[in-house]
């Protein structure tokens, strides 16, 4: 049991000395980030799409009736 554990505990330390992936998450936060604010702009151009035509109806509505 504290063979594996052993193993275990120098295979985490092989990859948090490695620096290779560094770029990978570098990537990952900027493209979470990206999508982030993505998700924003498209939420805020849907509220106004939303009382846009909301506006429409209500006029549209008052020359019908």
């Amino acid at each position: 049991m504290n063979t594996m554990l052993l193993k275990l505990y120098i295979a985490m330390q092989n990859l948090i000395s490695r620096e290779e992936g560094q770029d990978i998450v570098e990537y990952a936060l900027i493209t979470a980030l990206l999508a982030f604010g993505w998700i924003a702009g498209v939420k805020a151009i849907a509220t106004a799409l939303n009382g846009a035509f909301s506006n429409i109806s209500g006029t549209l509505g008052s020359y019908v009736s």
